[in-house]
């Protein structure tokens, strides 16, 4: 068993009083403001204006790239994910024709000598596409934007074990994939069979180790708490299992039922999900089993080995947290390509038609597929800061925010401070005239904290697009 780090041991402390005292609905902050505020006023010129004005910055940003593969074979009850349901594998192949046009499209707008330094695939099912449409579509990729060559950069792919083999593994790393995230969410058949994914571990196990074998630098897994049919000893049960496996992330969500916005999610029977007191068991447990196994707690659901690259990234103050979650490439712009897929240039935000149909019909026309987006303000980049440093970083220098965008900060913020207050007497944050800092009993809670500077939740009714903060 690996020796856990001091951070590991002091990061959170759990109260469950305090956790039900501050249950409600809240963003994730993967942006900031949220995807609920990006607005159809925005356009495909604004997109364009932002790209090119990214080109003349005096350091022009490293890319980050992100593909949606909307695809899935099956579904999984649970998934909020966008994605098509289809046994039909052709379907990829017109997807990947119209993909090519954006990437085209998208890849006149961005200088050659920017470096992507990140490339992620997500979905959907990435892996739904063959050996061949990934060779394909790489080469695609480095015909318009200047992917490395030196097996440095963070090439990652998601990975359902179910749709890949030992030898879809080691084509992928051929190309250059060196991380890999394996969605698992349950190894206890029952809740599988509740939620229509039947995973065996064996399968799980024998990707993991192809992972490995292939030279992954880094594999993380994702597990859903809160799922039918689960109990504090049988979820115990599937964290012992995992962490036998050893990966070097993992992420635990809570699984939030909104089967009213998510259509799979109707075929969960709310009755066999587990009482709110055996999920907040759960949590509790799990927080201290990924410890005790010396996991890091990264903020949110995520965790890490002492050595990995998230945990040395807070360490040397490179830790960012965009719509991929925690990364270690806040310096790059963040080209999402595919459809729903969201993009992150300079101070601008753009969001991809949600459908095929609208999709299909953008790109066909030589037309970047834009549904929505925004322009940041002065405040919104402000207020984005804040919400970073807190995410990642659980303090925040207000001396130096002060200074960065030339303001006073307890006058900016005196009504945030005043209700930040109130968290401090209850223990969740730390209140200085240079600092906040949130202790450990409001790391869980962080979200919370964080609301506390989103102008957007002062209408009450915003806050009904979210899911429970725990």
């Amino acid at each position: 068993m690996p020796e856990a780090s001091p951070f590991s041991q002091s990061a959170v402390v759990f109260d469950p009083e305090l956790i039900r005292r501050y249950d409600q609905t809240g963003p994730r902050y993967t942006s900031y403001p949220t995807a609920v505020s990006f607005t159809d006023e925005f356009t495909q010129a604004d997109y364009t204006r932002a790209a090119r004005q990214s080109n003349a910055d005096p350091i022009p940003r490293p890319l980050s790239l992100y593909f949606h593969i909307p695809f899935c074979d099956t579904v999984c009850f649970y998934c909020a994910c966008n994605k098509i349901v289809t046994k039909d594998h052709a379907k990829s192949g017109n997807y990947l024709l119209h993909l090519y046009q954006e990437i085209a499209l998208q890849g006149d707008l961005f200088d050659t000598d920017r470096q992507v330094n990140q490339l992620h695939f997500g979905g959907g099912t990435p892996t739904f596409l063959t050996s061949e449409q990934f060779q394909e579509l790489m080469g695609v990729i480095g015909r318009h934007f200047n992917l490395r060559d030196d097996d440095l950069g963070d090439y990652s792919i998601e990975i359902d074990p179910r749709s890949v083999t030992v030898d879809d593994v080691e084509s992928l790393r051929r190309l250059g994939f060196n991380r890999f995230s394996l969605g698992v969410q349950d190894v206890d058949p029952l809740v599988q069979k509740a939620v229509n994914r039947i995973q065996p571990i064996e399968t799980t196990a024998e990707i993991m180790q192809a992972c490995r074998d292939v030279g992954g630098r880094s594999i993380n897994v994702d597990l859903i708490y809160g799922l039918p049919f689960q109990t504090l000893n049988k979820f115990s049960d599937t964290l012992d299992t995992i962490i036998e496996l050893s990966p070097d992330r993992l992420s635990v969500f809570n699984y939030a039922h909104l089967p009213t916005l998510f259509m799979p999610q109707r075929r969960i029977n709310a009755d066999d999900l587990p009482p709110s007191e055996e999920k907040l068991d759960i949590l509790k447990m799990a927080i201290e089993k990924l410890s005790a196994a010396g996991y890091v707690y990264i903020g949110m659901d995520h965790f890490a080995k002492p050595d990995d690259e998230l945990v040395k990234a807070r360490e040397s103050g490179h830790l960012h947290r965009n719509f991929q979650g925690y990364t270690t490439h806040g310096d790059c712009d963040l080209i999402g390509m595919g459809v729903s897929s969201i993009s992150s240039v300079g101070n601008i935000y753009s969001q991809h038609e949600k459908t095929l149909d609208d999709y299909y019909e953008a790109v066909s026309c030589d037309r970047l597929p834009v549904l929505r987006g925004l322009q940041l303000t002065r405040d919104d980049q402000l207020r984005r800061h804040i919400i970073q440093r807190l995410t990642c970083y659980f303090t925040l220098d207000t001396v130096q925010v002060g200074d960065r965008f030339k303001i006073d900060f307890g006058k900016h913020f005196a009504d945030e401070l005043a209700a930040l207050e109130a968290m401090a007497e209850d223990g969740l944050v730390e209140l200085s005239e240079h600092q906040i800092r949130v202790l450990p009993k409001g790391r869980l809670l962080v979200r919370n904290i964080c609301m506390t500077f989103d102008v957007s939740l002062r209408d009450k009714s915003a806050r009904q697009r979210f899911s429970r903060v725990i």
